[in-house]
């Protein structure tokens, strides 16, 4: 409790910049004034920006909540009680990955709509509502134990149906992103955007699990109560999307066609009169723009083959570390949700540090430094047991080190797929990464609960033991993937040392 607390004074100080983040915005946006405008489909007012990446940041804020209540330790925590083995959950672990391979599809659906917000409404409304289905069928079934296992093959065709229509519309997301954030500040914005979230999973998610642990009729369907509200988080997340500058495929890939050489029409949607100088990725991806029929080029290629073989690696263990403490280690899940609030925390602090980092040195030398790091995270593991030196003091030092370490990891994966892919058909390379990733740690999962339950390999934590080796053997690929603006390793030792001790980052 101690670190906890401690935990949450630190974070005091961000509360302001991230619960008003219009502000963080403005800054952002002005530092952009000089850049020159670039050819795109549509004006846009710096004012139309500012919202939209302020509603964008709001967006992620109620998303959040919505994930935490549909998957996480609070799934976990109910399939658990369903009485679901580590082979069950390494294939309901898989699922969300595995329909990645749907992403393709996504963006070629995507490219032939006329509108990325309609096209979102369309596939995540739909998504989202359909947990309302496995809400309502807890409350009705869940009085009978006969019926558990009902609600366990109800519960994976909920995860199922979801997340591929996830799949479908992730790509279109990805790519109205990387249009209305510039390359030079997406290290800032996502660090504010991914702080945001975490601040609410920092602050939600010890609540819920109380409120699962305590609610009066057990545990499972004080679960389904939760679900209710995460339909409502999540279509208030959508809501969100709303106030965001809407762009129209066909037009963005017409300017393209044309070599990017094409002038705004005049009669261009009245949102403002000035021209955005923020959608400059148009013009600043730095491999050359492939024509359609050219192959994946080499470099991403190589990005590929790091982001499958990463994925791979650590999804052999991420999905069973709850579920190692709420099964093997028969910890309360009040106590579990405690221990992921301490890692939201951290990535709650560290995005923004990871951000200007990023944004100073390049997302690929910041991979391979922190990977190392997040690579040898799972022998932490061995050794744990449920005695007061690892309840009180090991295990939350180890979730606030996997906290502060991923956030790093996640913001530089999402920022270097926007670095490196081309700007032609970029949608569907965000898309082929996203199903390579997706195959790969749907087959990790998958592999992992077979082993830990059938292979005499010393369970979960021989599975972790294996996990760390193959974390480190994927870090070989990135070292070949080439992203400009990236300094070497040799010069971000010297740059974090300055970073870290100039007055401009102590002053935030």
């Amino acid at each position: 409790m101690v670190a906890f607390s401690n935990l949450y004074s630190s974070t005091i100080k961000f509360v302001s910049e991230i619960s008003s983040p219009s502000n963080e915005i403005v800054e952002l946006v002005k530092g952009t004034e000089t850049v020159e405008p670039n050819n795109i489909p549509v004006k846009f007012s710096k004012q139309a920006i500012r919202s939209s990446l302020s509603a964008s940041t709001w967006d992620g804020v109620f998303a959040a909540l919505f994930g935490n209540i549909t998957s996480g330790v609070l799934l976990s925590n109910f399939l658990v009680q369903l009485g679901a083995s580590s082979v069950e959950i390494g294939i309901l672990s898989s699922i969300p990955m595995l329909v990645n391979f749907l992403q393709p599809v996504g963006a070629y659906l995507a490219g032939r709509s006329t509108s990325r917000r309609n096209y979102g409404m369309l596939i995540f409304g739909p998504s989202r509502l359909l947990w309302l289905i496995l809400a309502l069928g807890i409350w009705f079934v869940s009085r009978s134990e006969a019926h558990q296992h009902d609600l366990l093959r109800w519960t994976l065709a909920t995860v199922v149906a979801s997340n591929l229509l996830t799949a479908l519309g992730s790509p279109s997301w990805l790519s109205w992103m990387a249009t209305l954030v510039p390359e030079r500040l997406r290290g800032r914005y996502f660090g504010i955007r991914n702080s945001a979230a975490n601040l609410t999973k920092l602050i939600s998610i010890p609540l819920l699990g109380l409120v699962v642990s305590a609610w009066p009729s057990g545990m499972i369907r004080g679960y389904g109560l939760l679900l209710l509200l995460g339909v409502v988080f999540g279509l208030i997340s959508l809501g969100c999307q709303i106030f965001m500058v809407d762009i129209n495929p066909q037009e963005q890939s017409a300017i393209e066609d044309r070599g990017n050489r094409g002038t705004l029409e005049q009669g261009s949607p009245a949102i403002g009169e000035e021209e955005n100088s923020l959608t400059q990725n148009f013009r600043n991806s730095q491999p050359p723009v492939p024509s359609s029929e050219s192959p994946i080029p080499h470099n991403f290629l190589r990005f590929l083959l790091f982001f499958g073989f990463w994925t791979f690696a650590t999804n052999l263990s991420s999905p069973f570390f709850d579920f190692y403490l709420l099964n093997d280690l028969g910890m309360n899940v009040s106590l579990v949700t405690l221990y992921n609030s301490l890692s939201a925390g951290a990535n709650l602090l560290m995005f923004i540090v990871w951000g200007k980092l990023a944004d100073r040195i390049g997302n690929r030398p910041l991979l391979l430094l922190v990977g190392i790091l997040v690579a040898v995270t799972p022998l932490f593991w061995l050794g744990t047991s449920n005695n007061s030196f690892c309840v009180w003091f090991w295990l939350p030092l180890l979730h606030l080190f996997t906290g502060g370490t991923w956030a790093a990891i996640d913001l530089c994966n999402n920022n270097i797929q926007m670095s490196i892919a081309p700007t032609r058909n970029q949608t569907n390379y965000f898309a082929i990464a996203a199903a390579v990733g997706g195959v790969a740690g749907a087959m990790a999962t998958t592999a992992a609960g077979f082993l830990a339950h059938f292979a005499n390999i010393g369970g979960l934590l021989g599975l972790f033991a294996i996990s760390a080796v193959l974390r480190l053997m994927a870090l070989v690929p990135l070292l070949f993937v080439r992203e400009q603006r990236s300094q070497s390793l040799i010069q971000v030792m010297r740059s974090f040392k300055q970073f870290c001790l100039s007055p401009a980052f102590l002053r935030g």
